[in-house]
């Protein structure tokens, strides 16, 4: 699907990164870690996490460029849980997001929310690479940082511990003023809170690499990737966000690399899906231009030396999609799928070249085949409904997104096509109903409630909508008083 919905360009870069830079903990031996299910529950419970959580994504929805690429969200959703699994102490659900950002950042905050940078595939080599950052990130959930630094702050009594919570906010919401409100709160902090920051970043180091073996990953990737950034940014007089807020001293690349030595050697081989997730992100979410683009593929397909031709192909074929070359990038995805036949990201491609001639119907069976096959791929579900919306059949497109709505509530690209469907098919309620609830993912409750009201002028006699509408309401009320508590 060719369509992506970022929403204001306000970069993130800092935002939850600086989160976690108030961390606070004492580094634990891998047989002494802490009991997960009562650190930092005096102050900080689960639930409040979650509750925490779920605003706080709200108000990075409204103010940075999330991609809403269903293929890239498919991957990157998979590879976050092949590591979720081989955790221990999960105690909350994991959403892997995506930021369209040239620069190398990760970050985590409340309630298993694990943002990446587009950057970030940019400067990995391989799939362990990029597994070894994600590891890092969801070891600081799992670990409770975050929360374990409020229950330290705590003691320095409650308008320090508010002062935090509506400093991480802002910094989400409105990054320069929450990096000043930031720095006043946390004005009368102890050296003892950097040496906490550190040991943060150890625990999260030591324990990430065990998860990152346990998932059949090389543990040598974190130190590669280290070193990598290391020698690059060396004598730079602006490392990346990542760096400020991950620091790599020597001994840090050293400890890893010594980690990763007790480990036995065994070969990891590479995964496609990266490679093919990374040449779709430097085609289509990178600064390069078409001609850019193209020049660099054609380029390393004529010096390849890597196992990988088929994305470097796709790669091609997506930057000749760029150049509108449509007839020349079929001929290669169509080679691909005929290697491939259910690859999600050729698949994807040939749906975007079929709707550019408007072969609808062709479409329809290709999508159809393998929804019979993946039910509940995002990717499928989403190419299928966008597909009948433009092909006149938004009427059947209905069903498909609201049930992509149910396996992902929280992913904005479903009701935008939702609400496109329900305008073609005249549907002025669910319209406005539909419209309340992307204002609302976007913490903007008040518009939301505006959109609700709409809707329910416009429901005429159907008792059971109007009673939906009326509770919706009351939810966002709610929601909005306690988003301006937090603030």
């Amino acid at each position: 699907m060719k369509s992506t919905f970022s929403l204001s360009k306000v970069c993130l870069a800092s935002a939850t990164s600086i989160a976690l830079l108030v961390s606070s903990a004492t580094s634990f031996a891998k047989t002494e870690l802490p009991d997960l299910g009562t650190a930092a529950v005096n102050t900080f419970s689960l639930e409040k996490e979650t509750k925490y959580g779920d605003a706080y994504m709200r108000a990075i929805r409204s103010s940075a460029p999330i991609l809403s690429d269903p293929v890239l969200n498919q991957y990157l959703t998979e590879l976050g849980n092949k590591l979720v699994a081989h955790s221990s102490g999960v105690k909350t659900p994991f959403y892997f997001f995506l930021i369209q950002n040239d620069e190398i950042n990760a970050f985590a905050f409340f309630g298993g929310h694990v943002g990446i940078h587009s950057g970030l595939f940019l400067n990995a080599d391989n799939e362990s690479e990029l597994a070894s950052v994600i590891g890092h990130e969801i070891t600081h959930v799992t670990q409770r940082h975050l929360a374990r630094s409020i229950e330290a702050s705590e003691k320095a009594g409650p308008a320090a511990l508010v002062g935090m919570l509506g400093a991480i906010l802002l910094t989400v919401a409105a990054p320069q003023a929450g990096i000043a409100a930031l720095a006043t709160t946390q004005a009368l902090a102890t050296q003892a809170k950097i040496n906490y920051t550190r040991s943060h970043e150890k625990e999260a180091d030591r324990i990430g690499m065990q998860v990152l073996v346990d998932s059949g990953f090389d543990p040598n990737a974190a130190a590669t990737f280290f070193n990598k950034l290391s020698a690059r940014y060396r004598f730079t007089s602006k490392p990346p966000q990542m760096l400020l807020t991950h620091p790599l001293p020597e001994s840090r690349i050293s400890e890893a690399r010594n980690r990763a030595a007790q480990y036995p050697h065994r070969y990891t081989p590479d995964n496609l899906d990266f490679q093919l997730a990374k040449a779709r992100i430097q085609v289509r979410f990178s600064n390069y231009n078409e001609q850019a683009a193209l020049s660099l593929f054609q380029k390393q397909l004529k010096n390849n030396k890597t196992n990988f031709n088929e994305a470097l192909q796709y790669g091609k074929a997506l930057a000749l999609f760029r150049l509108e070359r449509f007839e020349e990038s079929s001929e290669i995805i169509n080679e691909l799928l005929a290697n491939d036949n259910s690859n999600l990201f050729y698949i994807d491609t040939k749906t975007d070249l079929l709707l550019e001639s408007e072969k609808y119907d062709e479409a329809i069976n290709l999508l159809s085949e393998q929804y019979e096959l993946k039910p509940t791929s995002q990717v499928i579900n989403i190419n299928l409904a966008n597909t009948y919306i433009e092909a006149g059949m938004a009427e059947k497109a209905i069903p498909l997104l609201q049930e992509s709505i149910f396996l992902d509530k929280d992913n904005v690209l479903p009701y935008q096509l939702l609400f496109t469907a329900y305008q073609k098919v005249g549907n002025s309620s669910l319209e406005h109903y539909t419209k309340a609830e992307i204002l609302a993912l976007n913490a903007d409750y008040k518009g939301a409630i505006d959109q609700l009201n709409y809707a329910h002028q416009k429901n005429g006699d159907n008792p059971l909508q109007l009673a939906r509408i009326e509770a919706r309401i009351r939810q966002f009320k709610q929601d909005d008083r306690e988003l301006e508590k937090l603030k």
